[in-house]
Order: C-alpha cells, then sequence, then structure tokens
C-alpha cells in the first residue's frame, strides 16, 4: 500500500523475518544499505580532450546490527552457533525488515540475502543501573533488495 501524497513514513513501525519466522521485540535496526563500486574510465575524446565517466561496478556486500531488549528467547544465540561451528548450510539464510505504516501495513520490505550473523553483542553489565539490558547482533549479507 502506498502512502497518501506528503505523507511520510515513521521510523518506529518496523518487523523482522527470518526466513519467513517473525523475529519479535527487535527495537533498532542500523546499517541498511545498498552501495555498489565505482569505476572510473579515463579516456582522451577524438578531439584530445580528457574525460572521467562513472560507471557502475559490482555491488558491495554489507553489514546491519539488530538490536533488541535481552529477553529469553534464544533464536540469536542459535543462529550464532550455527556459524561458529561452521555449519554455514544452515547458517545463511534470507531475511526481510519490514516497514509498516500509521494503520500496519506493509510499505517497504528490505531483504538480506545469504545472511549470516558475524557477532553478538550484550549491553553492558553496570552495578546499580536501571537501563534495559539489550543484545546487538550483526548480520552480514551478500546484497540487498527492496522488494
Amino acid at each position: 500500500m502506498a502512502l497518501p501524497d506528503l505523507d511520510a513514513s515513521v521510523g518506529h513501525s518496523f518487523g523482522l523475518e527470518v526466513d519467513g519466522i517473525t523475529i519479535k521485540q527487535i527495537s533498532e535496526v542500523t546499517g541498511l544499505k545498498m552501495e555498489q563500486d565505482v569505476i572510473e574510465l579515463k579516456q582522451n575524446m577524438a578531439d584530445g580532450k580528457y574525460v572521467v565517466k562513472k560507471l557502475p561496478g559490482r555491488i558491495k556486500a554489507g553489514e546491519v546490527v539488530f538490536t533488541r531488549g535481552l529477553t529469553g528467547d534464544n533464536s540469536f544465540e542459535k543462529w550464532v552457533k550455527d556459524s561458529r561451528f561452521g555449519k554455514m548450510g544452515s547458517a545463511r539464510k534470507n531475511g526481510v525488515v519490514v516497514v509498516y505504516d500509521y494503520e500496519g501495513q506493509a510499505i517497504k520490505r528490505y531483504k538480506i540475502v545469504r545472511c549470516w550473523p558475524k557477532s553478538l553483542e550484550i549491553g553492558t553489565l553496570k552495578a546499580g543501573d536501571t537501563s534495559v539490558l539489550t543484545e546487538k547482533l550483526t548480520v552480514t549479507y551478500e546484497e540487498m533488495d527492496v522488494e
């Protein structure tokens, strides 16, 4: 569903699906980026004028970080174990970050292809602190598509 003219999406309404399974309680997603190399073609024209043309190159792989409050859900840990022990057949997955409008309808889907977890970081443990303990999962992906 498209947004009406002059309306924009909000950054607080999103979800994460990995191989069709919804990962709950994600509080932040950073690093979603589509990027490719730039090839510079330098040449002299017939009239002797030097020109530089920029051409599209190879697609670059990327990394995205998912943050959520620490819960009893161990889906992040299971996924990390698969990649740590070389079980790349089960570690490489396809994921989708879905952005929703005010009515809960999906308006954009960012598909990360052949992704696997690179690291899992637990937030700071500090005596007397009252902030929510978080876990950050850094996922590397081979390409990103917008659906």
